[in-house]
């Protein structure tokens, strides 16, 4: 019998061990200013599905899965409304939540919550009755005119306090059903900030604005004491808006950590980084790119600040991808648009270490918010993602930890489709050959991975040296993870790569010693397909609209 225990101790603890992994509380680690969400214990990308507003209900769910499926997701982003569970003050009612993790384990999908309460863009629409409906209590942001505006002020404890009540209440459940840390992720509040008004002009705001900025914060950002419009001047209205709300948004996040310590964001309304207009124009208070600092001050309990994306060309998406990778947040791009344009930018995000990425409105629940997104919500508007997704889907972990800890890269497709050569033909338009020659530079896109270069190109046939043309519509794009000096992980989408020597090496000669196509099985580990050669490597790798992934080898002779 003792012999039989002994035999079968080894078989305990394994199964022991993958019970505490299975366990392990979803984290954020960042170390040399890289970032990685870990779930179960390892590096997780975020192939991300954000449902319509009004899918958060059980009868919808079934307009939300087959989408989900369909583009190989393997995160579902819901919102948790606070007139959903409590309806009334003091009582509580998370069935929808039960209902919603029972079907995501069913589907073997993580969650990530948005708690839409004090603000959802703005408004108090998804907050109580008994919220929305009391001014006295719950007080509105007053504008300079006296007027109010339908969006909750940031500096009143009664609202603050009702807020967190509720969502502690939530986050207590949460521990309670959700052992298995199927929700990776917790959203506190919605697109935060005003529309209409720099700040809130009451009395009781007054005061405070001509009280002396918080120490805390004079230190932290390096600056001298005063009230805020002495340290801030013109901008002193909006940071002060931004201050209270991140605040707001803090004491909430830190409550619910108290609970269930997971990994909090706030998603932003974007403005302009080239042309941002004036506070009020775009929602003021929140976490614009202006913003950042007192955010990162005065919110330290918010882990990542979350871009939602609905500009659609390149320059302005990459600026913005810039803007929010940063050694102190972690790029999760939390919203984007669901039509063609936004599928590529896929590429740039995970070029820009993003630990995420999710376009909205992905069910068919009968709702599209055109312009910003799609015109419809077929099987074929949602397609452009599932493409890019099922691609990554088999690997997803092994791209998470290699870009964590090693070096990775990714571009899409810099020219937008209207300026594409197909698009001038299309419309009988001339263009010069110097134009021509200025698109096809644009269209090509140097990096610098170390001792070697890759060159991305878009629009060029497989067989032959033409220059580059475009995809049309802008499709294409491109991911490479560096194994070693010489080794290298290569796939893309509707796009040439190519390798040369760096000027570290100019003076050799060198070629592709060896180009594998494979795939990582469950365990992480490289499995051998074919060697590509001959017309496959002669002209560059070309790849179309099947999915390959490539592991080359380069070498000087």
């Amino acid at each position: 019998m003792l012999r039989k225990i002994v035999l079968l101790l080894p078989l305990i603890v394994l199964a022991l061990c993958q019970n505490l992994s299975a366990a392990k509380l979803p984290e954020l680690h960042t170390q040399n200013g890289k970032h990685a969400l870990f779930v179960d214990g390892k590096p997780y990308l975020i192939l991300g599905a954000q449902v319509n507003n009004s899918s958060n209900y059980p009868a919808a769910l079934a307009k939300v899965w087959p989408t989900v499926e369909a583009i190989h997701a393997n995160t579902l982003e819901i919102n948790i409304a606070w007139e959903q569970v409590e309806p009334k003050e003091g009582e509580f009612d998370f069935s929808f939540l039960d209902t919603l993790l029972k079907q995501a384990r069913e589907r073997d999908v993580r969650l990530i919550l948005l708690w839409f309460a004090s603000w959802k863009n703005n408004a108090p629409h998804y907050a109580p009755s008994w919220v929305k409906l009391d001014d006295q209590r719950f007080p509105r942001v007053q504008k300079q005119d006296g007027t109010t505006l339908n969006s909750l002020s940031p500096i009143h404890r009664s609202t603050l306090d009702a807020d967190k009540k509720a969502f502690v209440a939530l986050m207590k459940h949460l521990k309670k059903v959700d052992k298995k840390h199927t929700v990776i992720t917790v959203q506190v509040q919605n697109e935060v900030g005003t529309y209409g008004s720099a700040r809130d002009y009451s009395e009781a705001a007054e005061h405070l604005f001509q009280a002396e900025v918080p120490q805390f914060l004079q230190q932290k950002l390096g600056l001298q004491s005063g009230n805020w419009k002495q340290v801030f001047g013109d901008d002193a209205d909006e940071f002060f808006h931004a201050y209270h709300i991140a605040r707001y948004c803090n004491e909430i996040a830190a409550a619910g950590k108290e609970v269930l310590p997971l990994p909090m964001n706030v998603n932003v309304a974007l403005r302009n980084p080239f042309t941002p207009g004036k506070p009020g124009q775009y929602s003021s208070g929140g976490p614009t790119d202006n913003t950042i600092p007192i955010w990162k001050a005065a919110a330290p309990s918010i882990d990542m600040i979350s871009p939602d994306i609905y500009f659609r060309d390149y320059k302005t998406v990459t600026k913005i991808l810039d803007i929010y990778s940063r050694p102190d947040n972690p790029l999760f791009v939390a919203e984007i648009g669901n039509a063609q344009p936004f599928a590529r930018f896929f590429f740039e995000t995970l070029g820009h270490q993003g630990i995420g990425f999710a376009p909205f409105g992905m069910d068919t629940t009968g709702y599209t918010n055109y312009p910003l997104g799609a015109q419809d919500y077929s099987e074929q508007t949602f397609a452009v993602f599932g493409e890019i997704y099922k691609l990554m889907a088999p690997w997803a972990g092994v791209w998470a930890k290699l870009s964590f800890e090693g070096e990775t890269w990714g571009v899409a497709e810099p020219a937008d489709t209207s300026e594409t050569l197909e698009v001038w033909n299309a419309k009988n338009t001339k263009r010069s050959d110097a134009e021509k020659k200025e698109l096809a530079d644009k269209l090509t896109q140097k990096i610098d991975l170390g001792l070697w270069d890759a060159e991305v190109t878009y629009g060029r046939p497989m067989f032959w040296i033409d220059p580059p043309k475009g995809n049309n519509p802008s499709s294409g794009g491109a991911l490479i993870a560096k194994l070693s000096e010489n080794e290298f992980l290569v796939t893309a989408l509707r796009a040439r790569v190519s390798f040369s020597t760096s000027s570290e090496l100019k003076e050799k000669r060198y070629m592709i010693e060896r180009v594998e196509e494979g795939h990582f099985n469950a365990k992480g580990e490289w499995v051998f397909e074919r060697v590509w050669n001959g017309d496959q490597t002669d002209w560059g790798l070309n790849f179309d609209n099947q999915h390959h992934l490539l592991k080359i080898r380069m070498a000087t002779y």
